[in-house]
């Protein structure tokens, strides 16, 4: 019942967020779009609609909550080898599970392969919460199963796992948004979590900085990698988006779909 009630709450909660930051963005923008919200914003509901036909099929093989139901099923993971109250197995969950969401962005910048699917998300030439949605079926499939993966391997409770995929999506809705945060808020947000202004550094048309800020939600692991820059060498000049593509390309469905070949 609670795991039921959790789904609901999985996909409410991002949708309000979503609508929020978007009435922010038109009220405050951080930053002029480029190429605007049409046609982005359909080419983004579009990977929003694919991607969500490509979960269910998922489901039907692994999904983190199943990964998480089999892992309590049958014992098997870290956490079942010791009875640590709740909060502390739910402490550790997020922060073992932010750092590999964290280790599996930065991989996908350095391996070549993931690098192709994952490139679909840097091309949008615009930043805004939209953007959170715009990810490539393929890479979709890798990270479900990636994160399945570790959270069986660490034996996740099955509701810590769930909230942990609510935080992670509230984040990256979050960071991805062309809001224009209070500098004084921007600074004491970042010594934990990953500000808009921040995850703007990352999304730099500059391969250099693309190397920079993979957080998705703590800045710890950034920090202590070496991998955080607090803004761009360009400042208020950066550029968004791949710099091998200048053109409206990046707003059409069908070309973002097919860039991996490419």
């Amino acid at each position: 019942m609670i795991e039921a009630g959790l789904g609901i709450w999985a996909v409410a909660i991002p949708a309000i967020l979503l609508a929020l930051l978007a009435l922010a963005e038109y009220a405050q923008p951080r930053r002029a779009l480029v190429l605007g919200r049409h046609p982005r914003w359909r080419t983004h509901a579009l990977f929003f609609l694919t991607n969500a036909v490509v979960g269910r099929l998922l489901a039907l093989v692994m999904v983190v909550g199943v990964a998480a139901q089999w892992s309590a099923d049958f014992g098997f993971g870290l956490f079942h080898l010791a009875s640590w109250p709740w909060w502390i197995e739910a402490s550790l969950a997020f922060i073992i599970l932010d750092f590999a969401v964290w280790l599996q962005h930065l991989l996908m910048h350095r391996w070549p392969l993931l690098w192709r699917m994952h490139k679909v998300h840097h091309s949008d030439r615009d930043l805004d919460a939209t953007t959170a949605l715009r990810f490539h079926p393929f890479e979709l499939i890798v990270s479900t199963l990636y994160k399945s993966a570790w959270v069986a391997l660490l034996g996740v409770p099955v509701t810590i796992a769930l909230v942990f995929e609510i935080w992670l999506n509230a984040n990256s809705l979050f960071n991805h948004s062309n809001i224009r945060l209070p500098r004084w808020l921007d600074r004491a947000l970042r010594p934990v979590v990953v500000t808009p202004d921040m995850h703007l550094v990352h999304h730099s048309t500059l391969a250099t900085e693309q190397h920079c800020n993979y957080g998705f939600a703590l800045t710890i692991w950034d920090r202590i990698s070496g991998s955080y820059a607090a803004r761009s060498v360009l400042g208020e000049q950066q550029q968004i988006g791949l710099a091998e593509t200048s053109d409206t390309s990046p707003g059409q469905f069908l070309w973002s779909m097919k860039l991996p070949l490419t």
